[in-house]
């Protein structure tokens, strides 16, 4: 059975740190690209947790959860849901800024996606390759 680890962070921009390095801490004995992988995904997810949903209103929260598989890392970021479906934005000119982050997560991971939770929010995913996997 799959180790799993969960934790509710309250849904302030400054909490996006926190659980850049709960996962850092869960994940230091896999190694360094799975580590800066991983942080980089949690830290975007979270974020736009924060800045896009609910879990970003007062009293908001997010969870993230890290899944470890035999050859894989899944990490998980649970919001409270948003009026707009999350979205992978295409570079459209020098000057744009912001709405890339989804692209980022694409690269890093062997796949990712979202799902709709039943009693509402959604889960954003990505499975990251485990070092020697």
């Amino acid at each position: 059975m799959p180790k799993r680890w969960c934790r509710i962070f309250p849904g302030l921009a400054w909490q996006v740190a926190e659980a850049r390095h709960f996962v850092a801490t869960l994940l230091e004995d896999e190694g360094s690209d799975v580590v800066d992988d991983a942080v980089l995904v949690v830290g975007e997810l979270a974020a736009n947790a924060v800045r896009h949903t609910r879990s970003g209103w007062y009293r908001g929260w997010f969870l993230v959860a890290v899944q470890f598989r035999d050859d894989l890392v899944r990490v998980e970021v649970t919001d409270q849901g948003g009026d707009e479906e999350p979205q992978v934005r295409s570079v459209r000119s020098p000057v744009d800024v912001g709405g890339r982050g989804l692209m980022m997560v694409a690269a890093c991971a062997k796949d990712w996606g979202v799902k709709d939770r039943p009693a509402g929010g959604r889960c954003v995913w990505a499975e990251l390759p485990r070092s020697g996997a």
